[in-house]
Order: structure tokens, then sequence, then C-alpha cells
């Protein structure tokens, strides 16, 4: 799968190690910055990497921010992108199943590394349900 990832400098550990542990796992991954812990602004970063799933140049994206709010609200501005933020291992499976998302939002001073990849790796290997779910996520993408 390919996949993007982007941080501000409070995401910006995790991000790194999440671009080995996705590479690990076999994926290309397009690092979209940031490159340090100095501050930023999020937008910067998250903005062209949600857009690269909107065009299709990568099948989904994960945002890291502090908290992963901005992230997710910025990344739900984009025409294409449905972006969950999520805080279990649960959360990341429903997301898919029920919401088809596109874009994983974290937040990278909230969970330990180890919890953080293992709502990725969730997220990554659970499929959307479809059904009832299809005629719901067809009224979200209605209103891009």
């Amino acid at each position: 799968m390919r996949i993007a990832v982007a941080s501000d400098h409070g995401g910006y550990l995790f991000k790194e190690e999440l671009v080995r542990y996705l590479q690990e796992l076999g994926h290309s991954v397009e690092d979209f910055g940031c490159e340090s812990e100095s501050s930023c602004d999020y937008p910067d970063y998250g903005i062209p990497a949600s857009r690269s799933v909107s065009d299709g140049k990568n099948d989904r994206a994960v945002l890291i921010c502090t908290n992963g709010i901005g992230m997710c609200m910025l990344a739900n501005k984009i025409p294409g992108i449905r972006a969950a933020l999520v805080y279990s291992e649960r959360t990341a499976e429903k997301t898919r199943q029920h919401h088809d998302s596109n874009v994983l939002c974290l937040g990278g001073k909230e969970f330990s590394p180890d919890d953080l990849k293992k709502f990725v790796y969730v997220w990554l290997n659970t499929e959307f349900d479809g059904g009832r779910h299809e005629r719901r996520v067809k009224k979200i993408n209605s209103l891009d």
C-alpha cells in the first residue's frame, strides 16, 4: 500500500518511528515532513499529505500532531478525505469497517508509540464492510 505520512513538531518523533515501521511491514511510504521537533504549522504538512490521497497518488495517509485534533480537522476539509481521529484499536477498526476512512489521525503525545503502532496496524488491515455503510459514506462524499 502507498501511504503518506506527515506530522508537526509534536508528532515528529513518532512519525520517524512510524515510517520505519510501515516500511518493515512492506508499505511504500511518502514522508511529507516535518523534519524536526522545532515548532511548525501542522497544515503545512497535513494538507499536501491529504491531497496526495484525494489525488490518488497515495492510498491512505497517517497524520500525527500532539493530540491529533488539528490534523483531523484540516484533513476533513480536503475533498475526498474521510479522516478519523482514533483512540483505541476498536475505533481504528470501526472507522475502516463503517466509514471507509482513508486518513488516520493520531495524537503523538497522547499514547505510547507501541499503542499508536497497534492502532495503525489494525487500521491498515481492516476492510470496509460496505453494505448499509456504503450508503452512509456516499452521503458524506456528496458534501465534497
